[in-house]
């Protein structure tokens, strides 16, 4: 069963759930064979019901002690534009798309999604083009992201504070 999950991280993006949830990106979820969506919600004010989308099963919850798992099991992620959640994701090598919050002022979430993107390592968008995003979107562009090595940072201090 193809999954998509999306999560906010620890923030809220009332926005984002509402967008996901609406009838339309949900038929173009479901046009494009994902059949789940599994939505952290985090302090948010929406909680939608499991029946509130009846295109694609739908599971919710506010936070867990880890996201691990629902990483593992998504076939697609959908991000708020958080550092930690990116990486996140991106480590996992799993297809991610990012939703800026345009609503935030000195938004830098815009910044790492624009730079991300053109290194093709994710896809972003804003709630407003959420759903045109996810019926034109092409997940084969993107680059698997190749995490830090920090052994390397690790053996270069080492070598500065004269420990090797």
């Amino acid at each position: 069963m193809k999954t998509v999950f999306v999560t906010v991280g620890t923030t809220s993006f009332d926005e984002l759930i509402e967008t996901i949830t609406s009838y339309e990106a949900a038929r173009a979820l479901k046009a494009r064979g994902y059949e789940r969506l599994v939505l952290q919600v985090g302090r948010g004010l929406l909680l939608p019901a499991a029946d509130s989308c009846p295109q694609v099963g739908l599971e919710v919850f506010r936070f867990k002690d880890s996201i691990a798992d629902e990483i593992k099991q998504a076939d697609l992620i959908i991000s708020h534009a958080g550092a930690g959640s990116c990486l996140e994701a991106l480590g996992a090598g799993k297809p991610l798309l990012v939703v800026v919050n345009d609503k935030l002022m000195n938004n830098h979430q815009l910044e790492l999604a624009r730079q991300l993107h053109m290194d093709s390592h994710l896809l972003y968008c804003t709630c407003s083009t959420l759903t045109e995003t996810l019926r034109t979107m092409d997940l084969s562009v993107l680059q698997p992201f190749l995490p830090g090595q920090p052994k390397n940072f690790a053996d270069f201090l080492d070598r500065v504070l004269g420990v090797q």
